[in-house]
């Protein structure tokens, strides 16, 4: 394609015309440069891609784009725009023909349920025998096949790419976890949204966003529009308390949801059962009944999501039946792990104060002779949620083991520390073990007949990452290895 092509819709502050030059494709890593690329210089939290700009053009890089005013020293092509990460979203689009033309794409964001809404939307959508693809916190997948998430959403570049295969791969429908990491730092600029659904809005990410304020208003930019208008349907949970606003600057046709009443989308009624639960839910001003195996109060908000997700996509109310039911348990989702046991085990990926509170809600409902938890939290990220999560543990919880989740470069044990200053009573329920492999064997080795035992924080990832490396981690295969060892095989 030839730059100036590449560059019709990109903002740019140099005035120089752009030279006739045929690009091969484009970078912003400066180690992915090969000749006739266009390198992007992108400032990250860490580093400056503008520091690789000589390594990108030793590499072969044709062009380079960058904020930076040229350096006097280089005699290449620079082009110089106002928002790097924004060119780099529209010069990725334009590279692969603007993928999201071709398919409907539905953005979900909030602080949590994106997972599962994503998950169920999907059922719904292959139950109605569409062609899906699927961008989640887990992995990414389409009808040929799925590779494993590196991020929640990938960088713009990287995510135009993946849709192009969307594309060839004939999806008529795309689902994307929208994180609001992707929103402030550009990644889905450039992409046209058919549906845009909020989930809710809890603590979380105030390391990046430091305000409640701002991490809402870079969720908002979803449903104002990310360069190529306003989504034709925004989708609400009217249940959080940021709905209000965030129904009064949608421009676009707005719906809302409630599991509590007065929206254009209800849970009528619910029954919880074995292995799942009884729903009958109003959509469209129709009520009708379905079944799922997903347990709890926010997992009946993200099945409704899915719902009027789905109504809103003109699925018709027997595929939306049928993918609810179908939905199997999701990676990591408050999931259950059996070897026979006469105790509950469950992993869920819980590692927010709301998202904590709600899970161990979620096994209250089971009626528990006593209930257990694990839990930790990341190093380098939000702090204040540190005593918070301990906080929660302690007033819902009848003991918990706190451990380590992610130490990365922090010190374990100071962050071990942090943690504990949340637990206020005066006989402490708690045991400080920071191996969190450990942590599990006692907890899983003490629990009785009836109890329930919560593994919070890592749900699906199958990693740990230390200061001086990341090593391989499962908390579900971590439990299912203790009960084999406390004689549980079934």
């Amino acid at each position: 394609m030839q730059l100036s092509r590449l560059l019709d819709n990109v903002q740019r502050t140099s005035t120089e015309n752009v030279p006739g030059i045929e690009l091969r494709g484009l970078a912003y890593d400066s180690r992915k440069v090969e000749p006739g690329y266009l390198f992007v210089a992108v400032k990250g939290e860490k580093t400056d891609g503008n520091l690789f700009a000589a390594q990108a053009v030793e590499r072969g890089a044709a062009a380079i784009l960058s904020e930076n005013v040229v350096p006097a020293s280089f005699s290449g092509c620079w082009i110089q725009v106002d928002n790097a990460r924004r060119a780099l979203a529209m010069a990725a689009a334009s590279f692969y023909e603007h993928p999201t033309r071709s398919f409907e794409l539905i953005g979900i964001t909030g602080t949590n349920g994106k997972t599962s809404t994503a998950y169920l939307l999907e059922s719904i959508l292959l139950a109605a025998r569409e062609r899906v693809g699927v961008v989640s916190t887990i992995e990414y997948r389409g009808p040929e096949g799925a590779m494993p998430a590196e991020r929640t959403t990938p960088e713009s570049l990287d995510l135009q790419a993946l849709f192009a295969q969307f594309v060839r791969q004939r999806c008529r429908f795309v689902v994307m976890e929208v994180s609001s990491h992707a929103l402030d730092m550009e990644r889905v600029h450039a992409c046209r949204f058919r549906s845009a659904v909020f989930t809710n809005l809890t603590q979380d990410h105030l390391d990046y966003h430091r305000t409640m304020e701002s991490y809402f208003r870079a969720k908002q930019r979803l449903f104002l529009g990310t360069g190529l208008g306003v989504p034709a349907q925004s989708l609400i949970n009217r249940d959080d308390p940021r709905a209000a606003a965030l129904e009064a600057a949608c421009s676009g046709r707005c719906l809302t949801y409630s599991i509590d009443g007065g929206a254009d989308f209800q849970m009528l009624e619910t029954r919880l059962e074995k292995k799942g639960a009884w729903l009958r839910v109003l959509a469209a001003g129709k009520a009708f009944e379905m079944q799922t195996r997903l347990l709890g109060k926010p997992n009946l908000s993200n099945v409704l999501a899915a719902v009027a997700a789905a109504s809103d996509l003109g699925i018709d109310v027997a595929a939306i039946q049928q993918g609810i039911e179908d939905c199997p348990a999701i990676p990591g989702r408050f999931e259950w792990i059996d070897r026979g046991q006469p105790f509950q085990v469950f992993v869920d990926y819980a590692h927010t104060p709301d998202a904590l509170q709600k899970v161990l809600q979620t096994a209250l409902e089971l009626r528990p002779n006593r209930l257990l938890v694990v839990f930790g939290c990341g190093g380098e990220r939000d702090r204040a949620k540190r005593s918070a999560m301990a906080a929660i543990a302690e007033k819902l919880a009848d003991f918990c083991w706190i451990t380590s989740d992610n130490p990365r470069s922090e010190d374990p044990l100071r962050i071990l520390d942090e943690i504990a200053t949340g637990f206020t009573s005066r006989s402490p329920r708690y045991r400080t073990e920071p191996d969190r492999r450990r942590a599990i064997r006692d907890a899983l080795g003490e629990a009785r007949p009836g109890d329930v035992v919560v593994i919070a924080g890592k749900g699906h990832e199958t990693y740990q990452a230390l200061a001086d490396r990341t090593i391989r981690f499962d908390d579900r295969e971590e439990a299912r290895l203790a009960l084999g060892e406390l004689g549980f095989s079934s």
